[in-house]
């Protein structure tokens, strides 16, 4: 992973049994159909992976047996977000033995100035050092911590291993056009800038205001794989095409509170995880939510048959 990074890194769901315990069989298949829908990544432990849910040798079980299933055909980047610097240093020293590409860290929601968020990311960067390459991910809705455009650049000019930009600040696309035009004007250093704003939800303008690609999560990764190809091959109506295609799904999708359930449930329909099992404390669909998936699936069909 490093500064020149593009396409998508997906961010993937963790499987677990209806025990739920972690189902390393299910996350074998589920990095193959990663792959095989054309990802240039992955990112594991992310928010929607339930990585505070997983106690620390659960994490590195898991990125152990992802890593070992990627085999090093693309990056696998590792949320090492952590309350202290030292959970933080010990997560990230053990999964890049194991031959991760590189960790993501968003802010603790206690900074309140934008001194102290530059001065916490200057400490993110001296504790991982400078072998470390890492994503700064820019999640005000999650996080609380509101960055500025000024203080994200000062924190790249900071740390010369932040290769990434996870940009999904909502709405956030003048800031993204923003940090881009600073970079090629030469005034800051250029990274990879991936948005993050689920299931691509503004991904055809996102590309077009510069990001890069996406780092994000969607039942259907392929959507987000095909509007990138097609957005760099310049062609950009085609690329809204597929990208309307999915729309109502990656919509649904994001709803708050059950996204993650709906997430699951189409992947176990598509046979990618044995099990649709959130592990507790979650939500559960109610048989309208499952009738509401069902009807947008065969309207999404419906659409990309129209598509050829």
């Amino acid at each position: 992973m490093d500064a020149s990074a593009t396409g998508v890194y997906l961010i993937t769901v963790t499987p677990f049994t209806e025990s739920g315990e972690l189902d390393l069989m299910s996350t074998d298949r589920m990095v193959d159909f990663s792959l095989n829908c054309g990802v240039t990544g992955l990112t594991v432990l992310g928010i929607m992976g339930e990585a505070t849910k997983l106690s620390a040798e659960e994490s590195r079980v898991f990125v152990q047996q992802v890593l070992k299933r990627v085999s090093g055909r693309v990056p696998v980047v590792v949320g090492a977000s952590a309350p202290g610097f030292a959970p933080m240093r010990e997560l990230t020293n053990s999964v890049m033995a194991m031959g991760a590409a590189g960790v993501m860290v968003a802010p603790p929601a206690s900074l309140r100035t934008d001194d102290q968020i530059v001065a916490y990311f200057d400490m993110v960067s001296e504790t991982l050092g400078p072998g470390v390459p890492w994503v700064l991910q820019d999640h005000p809705v999650a996080t609380g911590v509101q960055m500025s455009t000024s203080v994200i650049l000062r924190i790249l000019k900071n740390a010369a291993n932040c290769m990434m930009l996870k940009a999904e600040d909502c709405p956030g696309l003048a800031k993204l056009s923003a940090i881009r035009a600073a970079s090629e004007r030469g005034e800051a250093r250029r990274v990879s800038i991936l948005t993050g704003n689920g299931g691509g939800l503004f991904l055809p303008e996102e590309l077009s205001r510069g990001a890069d690609g996406a780092m994000t999560g969607f039942a259907y990764p392929e959507m987000m794989v095909d509007v990138c190809r097609a957005h760099a091959a310049g062609q950009i109506e085609k690329a809204h095409d597929i990208f309307d295609a999915y729309l109502p799904l990656a919509r649904y999708e994001q709803q708050a509170g059950i996204g993650l359930a709906v997430r699951k449930h189409l992947l176990a329909q598509r046979g990618v995880i044995a099990s649709a099992a959130i592990r507790k404390p979650g939500p559960k669909l109610s048989a309208p939510d499952i009738a509401d998936i069902a009807r947008l699936v065969s309207r999404q069909s419906q659409r990309l048959a129209q598509l050829g």
